[in-house]
């Protein structure tokens, strides 16, 4: 077997893999108080206008904008109150020409007002208001409908629920919501070396740190992770704990073993789970060129390395966009801000490079400093904001190059 199949850039490997996918489809109703982060399946509607009534947005006077026009601090006008509006309940009254009345922000603007002049520019005097300033009709007030119409479509099919979408789905009373189903992703970590995170390693042995990594970015990403354990570097063993686990999944992951060696089994077991089988072996990335990906029945597979960096980073790279994809999510832009380099980096032309960096704020804006280490130690990236993209094109970046930071 060679090294590796044919290199892929990753834009075009990830590509490969989503172009041969579709949603999974599958959705239950849930509390809306519990849906942050969850994916909607279908649109939501508003069941009715909201506001669903004027409300006024200052505390000041409820008035006819016809009544203040040409008053001004040098030519003061004069209002007749009527009375003072209940909050959480409606107006009573109605205010007529020449008339006003106390309003409190939030509260429903009586029949025959068309405006809210500030408290700043009034006076009270007895039973009579000294308005100092004119208002227009519609002023310092919402009216119905103007956040939402009735039957308009707030939340389209696809949307990351976000406190904003909750906080508006509540506001229509909208108490529950059908969401996709999380994504199940079976997790294999592989290796005679690797041990559970709770042992203790003899010389030679290292604790499982994959399956803990990937499974909270799954989680983090709408999926739900399951665990399948530690698999030796035995043939059998590993075909048949990926066979089980893709079974009961939706989506498989298997670190380790994705390294071309006379010990890789991963692109091997992955051909016998179904087909095609595999896609992808070998992407022109830094870290994580060893990535195997595939499609076994309709089911993505994916060989990480055994490397955490690079298990991680590409778990960023191509875990979450698949995640997406079967969820159904729209697109959206990733969590990214700019910044400026701090030191020259190398890279090699023609392949993708990413580098864990520490943001701080200097006099004009972020600053990117490269967390320096080497490739398979968990804490540089740990130590880390965001990702810096070095782009195949280029054989570096020089300092004070602006960059693009992908938070993490």
């Amino acid at each position: 077997m060679p090294e590796f199949l044919t290199l892929l850039p990753p834009d075009s490997a990830r590509e490969k893999l989503l172009s041969g996918l579709t949603p999974l489809n599958l959705s239950t109703v849930i509390e809306t108080e519990s849906a942050l982060g969850r994916i909607t399946a279908e649109g939501v509607f508003a069941p009715h206008p909201l506001p669903a009534f004027p409300r006024t947005t200052v505390d000041g006077f409820a008035v006819r904008s016809r009544d203040t026009y040409g008053v001004s601090e040098s030519l003061p006008g004069y209002l007749k109150l009527i009375g003072e509006v209940p909050m959480g309940d409606t107006p009573t009254f109605e205010v007529g020409p020449g008339q006003c009345a106390i309003i409190h922000t939030g509260g429903m603007l009586p029949a025959g007002a068309d405006a809210v002049l500030m408290l700043e520019y009034t006076q009270t005097l007895g039973g009579e208001v000294e308005i100092l300033k004119a208002v227009a009709d519609g002023e310092n007030l919402i009216r119905i409908g103007e956040d939402v119409a009735e039957g308009q479509l707030v939340i389209p099919r696809g949307t990351c629920l976000r406190p904003a979408e909750i906080g508006g789905l509540m506001a229509l009373g909208i108490t529950k919501i059908r969401v996709a189903n999380r994504v199940r992703v079976g997790i294999i970590s592989s290796g005679d070396e690797v041990i559970p995170a709770g042992s203790t390693p003899r010389p030679g042995q290292v604790r499982d740190i994959n399956a803990h990594t990937l499974g909270t970015l799954v989680a983090q990403s709408g999926g739900e992770p399951l665990q399948y354990g530690i698999i030796p570097d035995d043939f059998n063993a590993l075909q048949a704990a990926a066979a089980r686990a893709l079974a009961e999944c939706d989506v498989l992951l298997i670190t380790a073993g994705s390294s071309a060696s006379t010990r890789d089994m991963t692109a091997d077991v992955i051909n016998t789970l179904g087909k095609p089988g595999v896609l992808v072996h070998g992407i022109n990335t830094r870290p994580g060129k060893p990535t195997i990906l595939g499609i076994c029945d309709g089911k993505a597979v994916i060989g990480l390395p055994g490397n955490p960096v690079s298990a991680l980073v590409n778990g960023y790279m191509m875990v979450v966009p698949l995640l997406e994809k079967l969820l159904g999510q729209l697109p959206r832009p990733r969590a990214s801000l700019r910044a400026t380099l701090t030191v020259n980096l190398p890279s090699v032309a023609g392949r993708e490079d990413w580098w864990p960096v520490r943001l701080r704020l200097d006099g004009t804006g972020y600053a990117a400093e490269p967390v320096f280490g080497k490739s398979n130690l968990i804490f540089s990236l740990a130590a880390g904001d965001g990702l810096l993209k070095i782009p195949p094109a280029a054989t570096g970046l020089t300092a004070g190059t602006e960059v693009e930071v992908l938070l993490i």
